[in-house]
């Protein structure tokens, strides 16, 4: 009976087009030859077959490994978007907050407004609500000793 592997990750796979290459794949090496194959034949006569060769090998290098390199399930380009981005980057960064009240300071009218409406509220009395309950429940106490 044959036996076939299925893959447990499939954020792997990816889908083939034609010839078991994916779409990727065919357009770079599409490219590859349309850039490669003109270089060869107009350089052929001038510099010789052997090294008009290299040049189509070393013009259709970059093409061929944007269509096959990839590292960490990122393609060549944003490999290099990314190392050209950290190296653009300064190495030593400085932590920096933004002060909220510098920036409410200089909306003077608005800090005003909102400080006036803060001095008009009045209390709300919750902490005299909370000091009579203790002091008449140390009464009731107070009269259950009595009694007893």
């Amino acid at each position: 009976m044959p036996y076939v592997q299925v893959p447990k990750d499939l954020t792997k796979v990816k889908t083939k087009v034609a010839m078991n290459l994916t779409k990727r794949q065919i357009i770079c090496f599409a490219l590859a030859g349309a850039v490669g194959v003109p270089v060869y034949f107009l350089s052929k006569s001038i510099v010789g077959n052997d090294i008009a060769m290299m040049l189509l090998i070393i013009i259709a290098l970059p093409f061929f490994l944007f269509a096959m390199y990839e590292r960490d399930g990122q393609p060549l380009e944003k490999i290099l978007i990314n190392y050209i981005r950290w190296h653009k980057s300064p190495k030593v960064r400085i932590y920096r907050t933004q002060n909220l009240y510098a920036v409410m300071s200089k909306n003077d009218k608005e800090v005003s407004y909102i400080a006036k409406k803060q001095k008009t509220i009045p209390k709300t009395g919750k902490k005299k609500k909370y000091r009579r309950r203790k002091k008449t429940a140390a009464k009731t106490k107070s009269k259950t000793k009595g009694a007893a």
